[in-house]
């Protein structure tokens, strides 16, 4: 596949790399370009704002959770039909899953890619210091091909000619300045949630303008097309019509089930990959919104993401039908599977921090405790202890955390967890029958039998009980 792309990465978090893509983004799509964002690492909130920026769906690539064929296959896939790719990165370029290794960075999915990489800075108080700066970046692996620099936060345009002169390899390509760059709304796990409001639609707008005034669109555009032909691995995903060898695809004719997601304000952090997994395992896909009041629908099995439910407290406290569905469904044997938000909404309750009390599912022993300090951040390993509704005991999958909660009075046992950076072991995954609920954002490029196991339950459920609650 001869595909443009380019790789946005930055000196470390918060230099404005989801301002700069977006920003880019916006701007080759003004040319007549299709263009398709995705974004490095577990991240679901920046996914959000390149799909209301670009309209198509932002798929994350993390090389310690997903592995190199995955993150090209998936590249690839999700790229299809675009005239060019943008891949904003995660934490600096060069940041990963350890202190001596690449796996999970910028730097990883570049290479992987073959990609040539803008590095986004922070100019402020800044002059010819930042192309010392940039020219380690580019020495610090020659297999990183760093070939271009923005500056962020520049304070005059005396300022930007003073670092024009001062990069020369790699050269300067933008200068977006100090004020007037719209701030994206954020909270305590990153950027808001992207509405499609026309608040937000105005965000995009200025920075749409900001882009032709600071960033030299061309030279860009021509870095993207330099990257070289891609080679594609054998294919991960099923597209009508190939006759490629399916890695996944075990079915065909009409869906084997239909499983419901919850999604909304509440419930939306959800990787496409593995939504995608369900819909190749044969599960029709059923979006509902638990905080709008929406009852259960006809269904075989239901994922609650993560998100923000102590955020909605009332409603979903209020949505007494949906949970005792739920209930109902799971004693049936369908599955039921949350995971972090979605393990909070299945437990007993939710307490906020200013101690407001929310009665929940109940369908999970514990209650889930909001805190002002983080509780958990970082790569895990995952082994199952006993059968869940994932499959039999001894499946092994990658994820993450990123939680400011807690569950109380609750034992786990169904997971044994390995951190990556610290390699610590503790017993976590919640399982009451058909109802399993874990704080860990899996990822199940790592175990495509995880989604298959879901998926063949809820079929099993169809066959028992027809094709869902009415």
């Amino acid at each position: 596949m001869n595909l443009p792309r380019l790789v946005l990465s930055g000196t470390h978090s918060g230099v404005g790399k989801t301002t700069l893509t977006l920003a880019l983004a916006l701007a080759f799509q003004a040319r007549g370009l299709k263009t398709a964002v995705f974004k490095c690492g577990p991240d679901y909130l920046d996914p959000g704002w390149h799909r209301l920026a670009t309209g198509r769906p932002c798929h994350n690539l993390d090389g310690w959770l997903m592995g190199r064929e995955s993150v090209r296959a998936t590249f690839l896939w999700g790229a299809e039909g675009a005239d060019v790719a943008i891949i904003e990165g995660a934490m600096g370029l060069f940041d990963g899953a350890g202190p001596r290794e690449e796996s999970g960075s910028t730097a990883e999915i570049a290479k992987w890619l073959e990609a040539p990489v803008v590095v986004t800075a922070d100019a402020a108080g800044q002059g010819r210091t930042l192309a010392a700066v940039a020219q380690g970046m580019a020495r610090f692996d020659p297999a990183v091909r760093v070939a271009g620099v923005v500056a962020n936060r520049v304070g005059s345009l005396s300022h930007r000619e003073l670092l024009t002169q001062s990069l020369t390899e790699p050269p300067l390509l933008g200068a977006l300045p100090k004020v007037g760059v719209p701030q994206l709304p954020a909270r305590h796990l990153g950027l808001r949630t992207a509405a499609d409001t026309p608040a937000n639609r105005e965000q995009l707008a200025a920075l749409a303008r900001l882009a032709e005034d600071g960033l030299d669109v061309e030279r860009l555009l021509g870095l993207a097309q330099s990257a070289p032909p891609l080679d594609p691995p054998p294919e991960l995903f099923h597209k009508p019509g190939s006759t490629q060898e399916k890695i996944i695809l075990q079915h065909s004719g009409e869906p084997r089930c239909r499983i419901g997601v919850a999604w909304d304000e509440a419930f939306h952090f959800y990787y496409e990959h593995n939504l995608r997994l369900l819909e190749e395992a044969g599960a029709e896909l059923v979006r509902f919104s638990p905080v709008a009041g929406d009852p259960l629908p006809n269904v075989n099995g239901v994922i609650l993401g993560g998100g923000y439910p102590e955020l909605y407290g009332p409603a979903l406290a209020a949505n007494r039908p949906l949970w005792q569905a739920l209930a109902q469904l799971a004693a049936e044997g369908g599955p039921v599977y949350g995971e972090c938000g979605g393990l909070m909404a299945l437990s007993q309750a939710i307490l906020t921090a200013e101690g407001q009390r929310f009665p929940m599912a109940g369908l999970l022993p514990g209650t889930a405790r909001m805190e002002t300090q983080r509780q958990a951040l970082g790569y895990v390993a995952v082994e199952t202890t006993q059968p869940t509704v994932l499959g039999p005991s001894g499946l092994r999958f990658r994820g993450h955390q990123f939680r400011y909660s807690r569950l109380e009075d609750a034992q786990g046992g169904a997971y044994q967890l390995t951190t990556k950076r610290t390699g610590a072991a503790s017993l976590e995954g919640y399982q009451q029958g058909n109802v399993l609920g874990s704080y860990v954002h899996a990822h199940w490029a790592s175990c495509p039998q995880a989604p298959q196991g879901l998926v063949n339950l809820a079929a099993a459920h169809k066959s028992r009980c027809g094709s869902g609650r009415k």
